[in-house]
């Protein structure tokens, strides 16, 4: 029994069943005994692997995406560079390792990191000691913003509701007493549905009964508040992530440890717990902040428009033969349908007066 655990279990036997969202969130981030405050989860050892540890191509795109809107909006300087969830550094690290051939961008940037792990903040140090770190996104300074978030909205709490003959239900977790020592936990419904569906996407509120509704007010708030920072005096925002285009019913809760699927009831604090992100809903809320939202689109026609087969190209011109077996590999794991290529959706946030920034058809009218 973990320490995560016996808290969750006298919090639950004092106060009763938690909300799914107040259990995610401590499961994810106790300050002394959640998942991402006590290892690196990253990588063979850890229990997941992302975009930018599996190729160097991806964080040097994304870095010239950021100098493409840069210079776009009229090259600002100076600029808040800023990433949320930054992993180990890699991504940053490489961005910056790409932006080292843009006249002026580096001299123009502030780098400032949102990140709560203290594990993390230490990997991210080695690779990046001249960042300025913050535990909220809130601390980050003013100024123009050019932000980047992959893979980290999907680890934002998120609510379930499900559908009952007598209306929406909202999902709790509960303890479930056994014979051993352990603690168990299970998830609930609510006895009273909500008294208004009005916190739902309209997509969703006449979905039939025994359909479940996911939504993440931690994410749309973020969304929110990442688009006011952008209307105002100028930049743009990149969101990577795994998750659906459209609003739509359904269960997409997880749990991954040591790159298996995990039940997320059991051991929590011991794996990471994850949701599908509604981009449909990201987009809303970022026009409710005053900016414009392009896409989502495909994270391989996004890479692929940036020109990541010609990287691809260009590093195996002077790879060894297993270099270059090794770059095929990760150029499909990024882009092919069949792996990141479709599950992975990029939104990108600007000004609304700004141009389309790469990687995006022209705007269209929102739903």
């Amino acid at each position: 029994m973990t320490p995560l655990a016996e808290h969750l279990a006298r919090l639950i036997r004092t106060t009763g069943p938690l909300p799914l969202s107040h259990y995610m969130a401590l499961a994810l981030g106790h300050p002394e005994h959640g998942y991402y405050m006590t290892r690196d989860p990253l990588g063979a050892r850890g229990d997941f692997i992302t975009a930018p540890e599996v190729s160097q191509m991806f964080g040097e795109l994304l870095g010239l995406w950021i100098a493409d809107t840069w210079f776009a909006q009229g090259r600002p300087s100076p600029f808040i560079l800023c990433e949320l969830g930054p992993g180990r550094g890699t991504l940053m690290a490489d961005a910056l390792r790409a932006l080292r051939s843009v006249p002026g961008i580096l001299d123009a940037a502030r780098l400032h990191l949102v990140e709560t792990s203290p594990a993390l903040r230490a990997e991210q140090a080695a690779r990046l000691p001249h960042a300025t770190w913050h535990e909220r996104f809130e601390g980050v300074p003013p100024g123009p913003l050019f932000l980047i978030a992959n893979e980290f909205f999907d680890a934002l709490p998120i609510s379930q509701f499900i559908r009952t003959e007598q209306g929406w239900c909202e999902r709790h977790v509960a303890l479930r007493e056994g014979d051993g020592d352990a603690p168990a936990f299970m998830p609930v419904l609510a006895p009273v549905p909500l008294a208004s569906d009005a916190v739902l996407p309209p997509a969703m509120r006449a979905a039939p009964a025994g359909s479940i509704a996911e939504i993440s007010s931690a994410s749309t708030a973020i969304a929110e508040a990442i688009a006011a920072r952008i209307a105002a005096p100028g930049g743009a925002a990149l969101v990577i992530d795994y998750g659906h285009a459209r609003s739509a019913p359904g269960d997409t809760l997880q749990a991954l440890r040591a790159h298996r699927f995990a039940d997320p009831f059991e051991a929590p604090g011991e794996a990471d717990i994850t949701a599908h992100v509604d981009f449909e809903e990201l987009a809303h809320a970022a026009r409710r902040g005053g900016a414009a939202a392009h896409g989502p689109v495909e994270q391989g026609a996004f890479l692929k428009a940036l020109g990541i087969e010609a990287r691809a190209a260009a590093l195996k011109s002077r790879a060894t033969p297993k270099q270059a077996h090794d770059i095929d590999s990760a150029l499909r794991r990024l882009t092919a349908s069949e792996e990141m290529g479709s599950l992975f959706k990029v939104l990108a946030l600007t000004p609304t007066d700004a141009p389309s920034p790469a990687g995006f058809p022209e705007p269209r009218e929102p739903h």
